[in-house]
């Protein structure tokens, strides 16, 4: 068993080993390290915890049959899942921390030991904590549990808006306050668990609406959005359980989830509040007034895998946007060997990742990193932005929102003002999609339709395996 002082000290060096793994995080070529520093951290948490002087012989038994079971589903889980379905596997696991500190509130709240030696002014500080924690737990989980919908394609992407949705959210938020009032006042557990268990079920519907009138294109704000709020439940349960290191992990996942929300509403040009407020996405753009320059017109010009190697094989520079599409077509590996070729035969091959590009942040990179594609090859939107008119070629793979120029030329698009990658302006644009549909915000691409931008119609994979094909003949 590990004394107090032990348990104390291997939560500290816990703690540098988390933020080591975030530092590592940050950076492709040091994510490995950073996953590594983060397990043996874990570790060393769970081995501090469990064998700590807070738990007795008689509950080891239990706690370990249920890391067994646990850590058996989370093992099977990560050998079968899809790279596709990443974002809804964080998505759930997400959910799991919110239900985690939904049920230690309210063992905690129920465990009259659990309250021992609390008196005064420390004993409502626990209860506001209890109360705090459960709400936030609430939200998370529910809010998760719809964002796992969406981005598995079991709920529709259009955001759900309610009538007077926001007053709803007020009104139901007051409600809570007033509870929270009635249950730090209620002197016996029977009169506080009516408050408790009101607030629990307003605030699994706030995450459920929450979520719901989110638009399908601010997903990957949701995903990081609700990795803010586990960490923050997380460290409600870290002030419930008096555990230091809970307290801390949470608020490192909460600080940095944070921080990504506010990178990836910068990279949409949206604030927090109007992502929270939901409505973007909803459907495709109104049409424009005839004669409307924005209004996407004309015709558009397919090519084939042949045309579209012979254009590879003529282009010095060349630029891939990879998007969601590529992700389903599971075509990485493959953009890879096309990649690989090229750079033998001296063209300059660069990747373009926009911040909120696929359904989670950093999907893209995550593909890339998987198909072996070298990391000083891969660079982001600010990076690339002002080197595409000195392109001689782009290929977008799967991507649609992100290189729509309507977020720069139509006032009345949904996106405008939306930072996107300005495929455009090269030489020559090949967007490689199954058919005309509009991309996951519901918008038009006027890109389409421009003179010095081409059509590969068909499935990624199949189409670039074509492609690779015709480039070794």
């Amino acid at each position: 068993m590990f004394t107090s002082e032990l348990a104390t000290v291997s939560y500290i060096g816990a703690t540098i080993l988390f933020i080591l793994s975030l530092g590592g995080l940050s950076n492709q070529e040091t994510a490995l390290r950073g996953n590594l520093y983060g397990m043996i951290g874990m570790t060393i948490a769970v081995l501090a915890t469990v064998f700590g002087p807070q738990v007795t012989w008689a509950g080891i038994p239990w706690i370990i049959g249920a890391m067994v079971i646990g850590g058996g589903i989370g093992l099977y889980a990560a050998k079968t899942v899809q790279m596709t379905q990443m974002p809804e596997l964080v998505a759930l696991m997400h959910s799991m921390v919110g239900l985690a500190a939904m049920l230690v509130g309210f063992s905690t709240f129920i465990d009259p030991e659990a309250s021992k030696g609390f008196v005064g002014a420390a004993r409502s500080i626990h209860e506001m904590e209890i109360y705090i924690g459960i709400l936030i737990g609430a939200v998370t989980f529910s809010g998760s549990i719809i964002a796992f919908g969406k981005l598995s394609g079991r709920i529709g992407g259009n955001p759900l808006l309610l009538p007077a949705r926001h007053w709803i959210n007020l009104v139901g938020l007051l409600v809570v306050i007033w509870f929270g009032r009635e249950f730090m006042n209620a002197h016996t557990i029977p009169d506080a668990t009516t408050p408790l268990i009101i607030m629990t079920v307003i605030a699994l519907l706030f995450g459920i609406h929450m979520v719901m009138a989110i638009g399908g294109a601010d997903m990957p704000v949701v995903v990081s959005m609700l990795n803010s709020y586990s960490g923050w439940a997380a460290a409600a349960t870290g002030f419930m359980l008096s555990n230091d290191l809970l307290i801390v992990t949470g608020a490192l996942v909460g600080s940095s989830g944070a921080i990504l929300s506010y990178i990836m509403c910068k990279a949409m040009a949206r604030s927090f509040i109007s992502v929270i407020a939901g409505g973007f996405g909803t459907a495709s753009a109104a049409p424009a007034p005839s004669g409307d320059p924005a209004q996407p017109a004309g015709e558009v010009f397919p090519v084939n895998a042949l045309e579209t190697a012979e254009l590879m094989r003529e282009a010095k520079s060349m630029i891939i946007v990879p998007g969601y599409g590529m992700a389903v077509a599971q075509a990485q590996h493959t953009v890879y060997e096309i990649t690989k070729l090229l750079r033998d035969k001296g063209v300059n091959v660069r990747f373009g990742i926009h911040p909120v590009a696929g359904r989670m942040p950093g999907h893209m990179n995550v593909l890339l990193a998987e198909a072996k594609v070298p990391y000083d090859i891969v660079f982001e939107m600010d990076e690339l932005n002002d080197d595409f008119p000195k392109t001689d070629l782009v290929m977008v793979i799967g991507a649609n929102d992100i290189v729509n120029p309507g977020a720069q030329d139509d006032p009345n698009s949904p996106i405008a003002g939306m930072p996107v990658l300005e495929v455009w302006k090269a030489k020559t644009s090949i967007v490689m999609k199954r058919s005309m549909a509009s991309g996951y915000a519901g918008v038009d691409n006027p890109l389409f339709y421009k003179e010095n931008n081409r059509m590969l119609f068909g499935d990624a994979k199949k189409m670039l395996v074509e492609v690779l094909t015709a480039l070794k003949a």
